[in-house]
């Protein structure tokens, strides 16, 4: 749900930014874990939220969104063609392939030579190799324009059962050798056996999964010279990730605009399970409303902090400066955990201040604003 949300608020803002890009107005969309396309009850999977993006794109802005699906189970595969076909028959370029992503990835960086490409990787398992992703994202693909962009699904649930494996002396070696390809290297394998070493067996476990995640993050980012953003998402606000959005980009609007897009879809995501508590049981106060964290509060604990964050890199650079070409230094800890008007508040707080002489009325983007130091920047 959340996935889903977050994919129908970012990819139509990641065609309308990257669509002056193209040649000929077409943007290259790839889900590689594509599965049915559309759910039992009606509701609209993966695969037909991007048909229904490339369909309003094709309307609203005359671009030309060319989806390419995978699916390799026959029964998921025959189920996502027919959802796929009547947008095929309204004129919105897609195609199915029913096979594994790898045997297609070639075909679809290929088809996006000189085009902005976007890949969704979202398998219920393990991704692909980090290999063959850094021979795309790198290799491939390493300039800044036309655009290419990733998010995909790093499983933590994956990486608890294969910590597993490197604990036991009865470990299955080629389950633990498929995810070194995975990882792109054993490296992995160190985090569980130094944890277990040194702090015992169970909540080290826990420890060595967070870094595993976070040195996957670092080691991609590293190897194709990308932004790399990894947002955690769990069955409840104050529970352990199940899995981790990945999100690599080389551009600075799609890091701003990626977060602020994530922080909406999560506050849509809490809504909704409390609604489906409420619902379930009929309870006045449910689990989720009593443990997630007020966006309210949230959002004030935010504003200072990401004011000083702003007043800092005033008095840093002491010349004007976009928001946007320092997305993570004003967020902080707060990227993907609140909203674009938070840092617009604090604008005007630093104006009010003195500080700036900026007060961002007239910009209609808060990511445009360029922030002019004021007598009492530094």
């Amino acid at each position: 749900m959340f996935k889903h949300d977050l994919l129908k608020r970012y990819l139509p803002q990641f065609g309308g930014m990257t669509g002056t890009q193209s040649r000929d107005g077409r943007v290259v969309y790839l889900d590689g874990y594509a599965g049915e396309g559309r759910y039992e009850s009606g509701e609209p999977a993966s695969a037909e939220i991007a048909l229904r993006v490339a369909a309003y794109l094709r309307g609203a802005a005359g671009l030309t969104l060319e989806c390419f699906f995978c699916e390799p189970q026959a029964k998921s595969f025959d189920r996502l063609r027919k959802v796929v076909e009547p947008y095929q028959r309204r004129n919105v370029r897609a195609y199915v392939h029913h096979g594994e992503v790898d045997g297609v990835l070639d075909r679809v960086v290929g088809r996006a030579e000189r085009e902005p490409l976007f890949l969704f990787l979202d398998p219920t398992g393990l991704v692909l190799p980090q290999n063959r992703l850094v021979e795309v994202l790198a290799h491939r693909r390493p300039q800044k324009r036309p655009a290419t962009e990733l998010l995909m699904n790093f499983s933590m649930m994956a990486v608890w059962r294969l910590g597993g494996h490197v604990r036991s002396p009865k470990g299955n070696e080629r389950s633990l050798r498929r995810f070194d390809d995975v990882c792109g290297g054993t490296w992995w394998r160190e985090y569980f056996a130094d944890a277990v070493a040194s702090r015992g067996a169970d909540g080290a476990a826990e420890d060595a999964i967070e870094e595993v995640a976070a040195e996957y993050s670092r080691r991609l980012a590293r190897r194709t010279g990308m932004v790399v953003q990894s947002v955690p998402v769990s069955h409840s606000p104050r529970k352990r990730a199940v899995y981790r959005l990945v999100f690599a980009t080389r551009s600075p609007y799609g890091l701003w605009v990626f977060g602020d897009s994530v922080a909406r879809a999560r506050s849509v995501w809490w809504e909704t399970l409390q609604e489906r508590e409420e619902e379930d049981d009929g309870a006045l106060f449910t689990r989720v409303s009593v443990t997630r964290p007020d966006p309210k509060e949230v959002e004030a604990r935010a504003l200072p902090q990401i004011t000083k964050n702003l007043a800092t890199l005033l008095a840093q650079t002491r010349r004007p400066f976009r928001l946007v070409d320092h997305t993570l230094a004003i967020f902080g800890p707060y990227y993907g955990q609140v909203t674009e008007p938070v840092v617009r508040r604090a604008v005007r707080l630093l104006y009010e201040q003195g500080r700036t002489t900026t007060s961002g009325v007239g910009v209609r983007r808060t990511r445009e604003i360029r922030l002019q130091p004021g007598r009492r920047a530094v």
